[in-house]
């Protein structure tokens, strides 16, 4: 069936038109079937609690898990707490374990321990297993839905093999290998085994040098190497090299995704990411620590200017002009910042690679400013000559001071913007945590200094304009 998100909602409002309709129950279960689980996953979102639940009594559980899948762990959590425990945890054994684990952990503590009680025995190690690991480690997003077999057999006994295990596992474009001691040795591709003559020795289809990544190492460190690689699946070992499980590709996407998510919302100055339906005390929650902060740098911005009081009075034209100081310098500093963040992304920088990033992004600031500080220098010049009616060499003096404190403030500006998210780095905090209204606000300190510090000391004590 087709996934154009055109078609989606007509899909959508047919489901819903069927669930409030008087079809017998066998009737509306069979014609349920003909929808993909995202679209019955976005219905169940538009049904009442008594239409959810005469959904939840026809579908499949099968279909029904499929749904789970496109849901919020939340979400999903809520729709599981509303069936009888049975068929809860036929749902839950149904869906990958890492997604099983994420929609329990949604679950109260006691009707949690309930659907886990009713799980096969294999299922519950499973997901014990998965829930063993932190939310920020590999292992936490990994899946035991996947084919192994075992080094030394031979192509037909593999492909038996392959046959038996794809009745519970449907992950089966790539066969992982592993030796007498459950380490892991290799992986084959499906139609490498399945195109193999029967004489064909095993060995020659396994590829050793497949990627894996160790169960607790963390996302951050494994995220680069997960997107480097276009594989299906990929394997999940503990730390004595024995293969757990895998980590998919869908499972790479919404690492990458959640990843992407919180850095986002660190740049924006939360502390974590927020969703529409959130409360208004977890969203204040959320933004006020760095509101704080950001006051706390705010009124340091306000002193400084008060130190130059004297200045600002006796050259009370350069004020009009603050604004054009400080905007640029802070978004100088945030377009630094943000590159920063991206190369910093490859866990593998030198030295000299950094300080290059230093070097390149200040010669960036200083040439950007360089010709921003000479249009400065003729606009604000002549603005101030022809509008304000001064005098040309004082209109020019003001002009030339904010077009050297313009390039001052970007050098500066495109160092600290650098320098921060490097220095996060080294004491090992996310460099989001740099955000832009962080960058923002200490580049107006610098730019602050910088501009009334030229002025007083151009204007006022060399041309002796005051």
């Amino acid at each position: 069936m087709s996934e154009n998100t055109n078609l989606r909602p007509e899909y959508v409002s047919e489901i819903v038109a069927l669930i409030k309709g008087n079809n017998s129950p066998k009737a509306l279960s069979q014609k349920l079937e003909d929808y993909h689980g995202s679209d019955l996953a976005q219905a169940m979102e538009e049904l009442t609690d008594a239409e959810r639940k005469k959904l939840m009594r026809v579908c499949s559980n099968e279909l029904i898990s499929e749904a789970f899948e496109h849901l919020e762990e939340e979400t999903a959590g809520q729709y599981l707490a509303e069936m009888d425990i049975r068929k809860a945890a036929d749902v839950v054994s149904r869906l990958e374990t890492d997604t099983a684990v994420n929609v329990l952990h949604a679950l109260g503590k006691d009707r949690r321990l309930l659907v886990i009680d009713e799980l096969k025995p294999d299922i519950q190690s499973e997901i014990k297993l998965i829930a063993s690991f932190d939310e920020d480690e590999i292992g936490s997003k990994m899946t035991t839905n996947c084919i192994v077999i075992k080094e030394g057999v031979s192509v037909k006994q593999a492909m038996s093999e392959l046959i038996r295990q794809a009745e519970e596992n449907d992950n089966i474009s790539t066969i992982f290998v592993t030796d007498e001691n459950e380490e892991f040795y290799g992986a084959i591709d499906l139609k490498e085994l399945i195109t193999a003559r029967s004489h064909t020795s095993l060995e020659e289809l396994i590829v050793t040098s497949f990627p894996y990544v160790y169960a607790h190492e963390s996302i951050d460190e494994c995220i680069e190497k997960l997107k480097d690689y276009s594989e299906d699946s990929i394997p999940v070992l503990d730390n004595s090299n024995r293969l757990l499980g895998v980590i998919t590709a869908k499972s790479i996407i919404e690492v990458v995704d959640d990843e992407m998510g919180e850095d986002y919302a660190r740049l924006a100055g939360l502390t974590a990411e927020e969703d529409l339906n959130e409360p208004l005390k977890a969203s204040m929650k959320k933004r006020l620590p760095w509101l704080l902060i950001l006051l706390g740098l705010g009124m340091l911005v306000s002193s400084v200017v008060g130190v130059f009081e004297k200045v600002i009075a006796q050259l009370t034209i350069i004020m009009a002009f603050q604004s054009l100081i400080l905007d640029m310098a802070g978004n100088v500093g945030t377009q630094s910042l943000a590159v920063t963040i991206r190369v910093l992304m490859d866990e593998n920088l030198t030295f000299r690679q950094k300080l290059h990033l230093v070097t390149k992004e200040m010669r960036v600031g200083m040439c950007n400013g360089i010709l921003l500080g000479v249009i400065s220098f003729l606009f604000v010049g002549l603005y101030i000559h022809f509008f304000k009616h001064r005098a040309l060499g004082f209109s020019f003096a003001v002009s030339g001071c904010i077009g050297f404190s313009l390039l001052l403030a970007m050098l500066i500006s495109s160092a600290v913007g650098t320098l921060v998210p490097l220095f996060f780095k080294k004491i090992n905090v996310d460099p989001a945590v740099a955000s832009g209204p962080l960058i923002t606000t200490v580049n107006d300190l610098v730019a602050v200094i910088t501009y009334y510090g030229m002025s007083w000391l151009l204007l006022i004590k060399v041309m002796a304009f005051a």
